[in-house]
């Protein structure tokens, strides 16, 4: 992909996440009720994406409750604010090993393996403009955890989600996750236009300094469309580098809860300072219907 700064930007918001964050800031968004209200507030600063997970409403964790995306989903478009909806396809793929001695059987407090189809239910059901298919396996932070996508599991999602006119957006993690991806669009699994979000700085995946983030971008096909982001501290000069790598720009709690030091964000007030940046380098930022036209997608309706 040929380098050059990106005149047009759009903001995805990552909204909530699945990560342990629910008891670190009060503003990360537990119940159906305030994830859209947060991804409200967020298009309104100037998103044209909100990327939704959803939480256990009692106790914050992640959970795949087709009732809990139902809700998110219907309250964001009923609202009078327009904005693409994104959902995670990425829950269902945990796998938690034993200790070394011992690694089987499964922490099966931890593990949830599901079929595709329970993977993609969800947004079978919500039928959203946008929705993520993480293409790869990867070790995380956690010692014993696994984000477990198999070959054949990737092509049986994928595959669904080209049948149900949902967009696929690319979740890399690492060059190879990249690699994969573009065999699912030469098989037919996944179809143009296609968009990439470039994971940076997530252990153990690719780190997120500029020489490796440089790699992952130059292993983006020339006519893909690609956004970027890593955690915590680096979160906000990414939104630089995406920019100035071609790119456009991924900002929100689940990938950072903090505004500055010290100081805990909301969405809408990290969505603002993105905003900042990218008019201060002599971009614009895009509305969501722009991205409809760009991205080739279709507003519609659960079913």
């Amino acid at each position: 992909m040929p380098l050059e700064m990106n005149r047009e930007v759009f903001i995805t918001c990552p909204v909530t996440g699945s990560g342990n964050t629910q008891d670190r800031s009060p503003h990360v968004p537990r119940t159906p009720k305030d994830i859209a209200a947060s991804a409200i507030e967020a298009a309104k600063a100037g998103a044209a994406i909100v990327h939704c997970h959803v939480r256990d409403p009692e106790t914050g964790a992640a959970s795949r409750r087709v009732d809990l995306y139902r809700e998110v989903t219907e309250r964001i478009r009923e609202s009078d604010t327009d904005v693409v909806i994104n959902l995670t396809a990425g829950m269902g793929g945990d796998l938690v090993f034993g200790p070394p001695d011992a690694p089987l059987p499964l922490n099966e407090a931890g593990t949830d393996m599901a079929t595709a189809e329970e993977r993609v239910e969800h947004v079978a059901v919500c039928l959203p403009e946008i929705c993520t298919l993480d293409c790869g396996t990867m070790n995380f932070a956690e010692a014993d955890y696994v984000m477990t996508n198999t070959t054949s599991m990737l092509r049986a999602m994928g595959q669904m989600m080209t049948d149900l006119d949902v967009c696929v957006e690319v979740e890399a993690f690492d060059s190879g996750h990249l690699w994969f991806a573009k065999l699912l669009e030469k098989e037919g699994v996944i179809k143009s236009p296609i968009l990439v979000q470039l994971c940076m700085g997530i252990q153990w995946g690719a780190p997120d300094d500029l020489n490796t983030f440089m790699a992952m971008v130059a292993n983006v096909p020339a006519d893909w469309h690609f956004s970027a982001f890593s955690l915590g501290r680096n979160e906000m000069p990414y939104v630089a580098a995406a920019i100035l790598a071609g790119g456009n720009v991924r900002i929100g709690l689940e990938d950072n809860i903090y505004l500055d030091k010290g100081v805990l964000a909301t969405n809408a007030q990290l969505v603002e300072r993105a905003v900042g940046i990218i008019e201060a380098m002599g971009a614009t930022v895009m509305t969501p219907a722009a991205v409809r036209e760009k991205l080739q997608l279709t507003k519609r309706a659960p079913r």
